[in-house]
């Protein structure tokens, strides 16, 4: 770059400093330094606007690079100041400083430009980026928009559809694609700094124009006259977001974007912007944002403690689990050995997940070269010694505590010292399974849910044994494998499970008391939930775990259902019948005189149940369970049952997880239910210690 360059400091958060002159031009690199990932705090606005005032000043400087320092371009506001009075520098101010400049400002982008990062630097002339980095508006997981032109600039840079798809998705892009769109106007190839500094010193060698989004009007024309678009959006967007209010409010602002004048359409954008801020929905996706960042740490281990070296995995049980379990490794190209009994179902298994990379490339995101690289990584063997020299073993064998023991006993004599142990169970006890070897310090729970290679939540079960490098060990390799991992401690069904069978067994005894399965389903759905649990029973398939030579069908309905063959969708009935083409459900007179009978049977007598008793009696039961888990250190902290909830069971994240949800409520208002309850159906309604003393005392579980 020639001369070294010299720095003048502007702030603590930016600096200023001039390049060594290229082709007798002199640029200017404001480079923002506000560690770990540059957010858009009260510095570094500040910083911002003060250094470029000063490079505008500067009677040598002819054109300007804003670039960030360490790992990642500006990766956002800094969410931590939403609600709270503007101090310093506004967002738009830093805008207005970039976007009026006399002389021309490039973003020099690698890692991520994200919400507030992206707006800024859509407010500089001219973007170029690393091939590596990532441009996104992410803002509606936070259940808001993009606030300071983001909604305006966007649309007018990669047109309406694009746009939207971004904004309402709150997924970012590739550099590349943004390339190809026009979000940015050069792909550096070698080091960022150097050629932004090139491509400065071109544009002011030959005078480009200084080009301003908010100008740009070409793409939006096209969708003046096209209502149906945004009609269309409307309709889709209103499908997926069920009850969050953010995406609708953003596909209103590109339409502003396209019918209004620039300035009229920033109004409207940041009035729907306080309006989202001020919402619920919005106030619950923040606490979420911090419950999951929370959630990675461990209280008695501390973030420097070593970690054990994962170079090699072992998989036990080839089958749905297993496969899936599998996959995680092989996309963070990790090798893996699978390990079945048979031949027919280790083939299976690898036909499995071949498929489902097929189906993966197939929609365009993954190559076949990769395909085949991930899937070379893959070694099938009926060899259990061949997870001798693996440094982490996972068994994903039947849910059987004998079958469990005989394989953890096989482990521990075949595994290299140092090797980490651990089960894929949903329910059984770690420590019993710890206890069958001469290493517990080195047995864990990992406990992936299903579809595994899908679904986000690692539940990391810690035995009383287990060292605590094993459990650094594990909550890194939840990220390194893109999982939330969420700790938690050894009791039957750990966190989720737990939680979830106290929703179910108060579903079951309203159905025995006169409300009807798809009532239940259907309160449960108008809440948030993705299913409720009589159709969730039969997606996964209701003769999980029945035994049709123990069979109760007269006293259980469920047993009954399988007895007369309704075990599910796979069936195409069970709690409902299902269309065998669509699988839509639809309510079945023979289950309605089903729980008709067996109400009589219980000796129940029929009445109505409304909505809110059925939303009560399940999510309150849920809450209650929960505050147990806290009270028995189950849970490091009741976010961390916030968390597992929002990634493994699908509670809506915009009402924040069940605990969150149950501070919304009122404490006292749940514990006062919970005392009525108890004293219309007895011990099993008592209220948790924990949840009476923070009722008693005004505090929450949560703030």
């Amino acid at each position: 770059m020639g001369n070294e360059p010299e720095a003048r400091h502007v702030d603590d958060a930016v600096k200023l400093e001039t390049s060594g002159a290229q082709a007798g031009i002199r640029v200017s690199i404001v480079r923002i330094d506000s560690p770990p990932v540059n957010a858009l705090g009260r510095a570094v606005r500040d910083g911002i606007v003060a250094a470029v005032k000063r490079a505008r000043d500067d009677r040598d400087t002819q054109a300007i690079v804003l670039i960030c320092a360490g790992r990642t371009f500006i990766a956002g506001a800094d969410i931590r100041e939403f609600g709270k009075p503007a101090q310093g520098a506004t967002l738009p101010e830093v805008e207005a400083a970039l976007e009026d400049s006399e002389k021309p400002v490039i973003a020099a982008i690698h890692g991520t430009a994200l919400g507030g990062g992206l707006e800024v630097a859509l407010a500089c002339h001219y973007r170029v980026a690393v091939a590596a980095a990532r441009l996104g508006l992410p803002e509606v997981k936070l259940g808001i928009l993009p606030g300071a032109g983001g909604t305006q600039r966007l649309p007018r840079v990669v047109g309406v559809e694009k746009a939207l798809e971004m904004m309402t998705s709150g997924e970012p892009i590739s550099a590349t694609e943004a390339h190809a769109q026009g979000l940015v106007d050069e792909l550096v190839s070698g080091e960022l700094e150097a050629g932004a500094v090139a491509f400065a010193a071109r544009a002011a060698s030959e005078r480009w124009p200084l080009k301003k989004v908010r100008d740009q009007n070409g793409k939006l024309v096209a969708a003046k006259d096209q209502a149906e678009l945004f009609l269309s959006w409307r309709k889709s967007v209103g499908k997926k977001s069920r009850g969050q209010p953010a995406p609708l409010q953003i596909v209103e602002c590109v339409e502003a974007a396209v019918h209004m004048p620039f300035e009229e359409g920033l109004r409207f954008e940041r009035r729907a912007f306080t309006e989202l801020l001020a919402s619920p929905e919005s106030k619950a996706q923040r606490y979420y944002f911090f419950a999951e960042r929370e959630a990675t740490k461990v209280a008695d281990v501390p973030s420097d403690t070593p970690r054990r070296k994962l170079a090699k995995v072992g998989v036990i049980g080839a089958g749905t689990m297993g496969g899936g379990i599998a996959m995680n490794f092989l996309n963070a190209g990790t090798p893996v050995v699978i390990v079945e009994q048979k031949q027919d179902a280790l083939e299976r298994g690898v036909s499995v997940i071949r498929k489902n990379y097929e189906r993966t490339a197939s929609k365009g995101k993954l190559t076949q070269a990769e395909l085949e690289k991930r899937m070379a990584l893959l070694t099938p063997t009926l060899a259990l010694e061949a997870v001798a020299d693996c440094d982490l073993v996972i068994e994903a064998v039947f849910e059987s505590m004998a079958i469990k023991r005989e394989v953890f006993g096989t482990l521990d004599q075949l595994c290299k010292p140092g090797a980490i142990l651990a089960t894929n169970t949903s329910y059984l006890d770690v420590n019993e399974l710890a206890a069958c070897t001469k290493r517990p310090a080195d047995v864990i729970g990992l406990h992936f849910f299903s579809p595994a290679n899908v679904m986000k939540l690692l539940e990391i079960v810690r035995g009383s044994a287990t060292a605590k490098d094993v459990i650094a060990t594990a909550m890194a390799l939840g990220k390194t494998i893109g999982k939330n991992a969420v700790l938690v401690g050894v009791c039957r069904g750990f966190v989720g499970n737990r939680i979830l069978a106290a929703r179910r067994d108060q579903a079951q005894q309203l159905i025995s008391e006169g409300a009807m399965p798809w009532d239940v389903d259907r309160v449960l759905e108008d809440f948030g939930m993705p299913m409720g649990p009589f159709a969730m029973g039969d997606l996964a398939g209701l003769d999980i775990g029945w035994d049709a030579q123990n069979s109760k069908g007269e006293s259980v309905l469920r047993d009954k259902l399988c007895e007369l063959g309704r075990r599910g969708q796979k069936t195409s009935a069970g709690y409902y019948t299902y269309d065998p083409k669509t699988r839509e459900r639809s309510i079945d007179p023979v289950v309605e005189q089903l729980v008709r009978d067996f109400a009589k049977k219980s000796g129940q007598a029929e009445r109505a149940v409304t909505d809110q008793e059925i939303l009560e009696r399940c999510l309150y039961a849920m809450v209650n369970e929960g505050a147990k888990i806290v009270e028995e250190g189950i849970a490091q902290r009741a976010s961390d049952i916030d968390v597992v909830w929002v990634n493994g069971y699908g509670w809506p994240v915009y009402r924040g997880g069940p605990m969150f949800w149950a501070d919304s409520v009122g404490l006292p208002k749940i514990v006062a239910s919970i005392e009525g309850y108890e004293k219309q159906y007895g011990a099993a309604w008592k209220p948790a210690a924990l949840l009476k003393k923070l009722a008693a005392e005004g505090k929450s579980f949560t703030r």
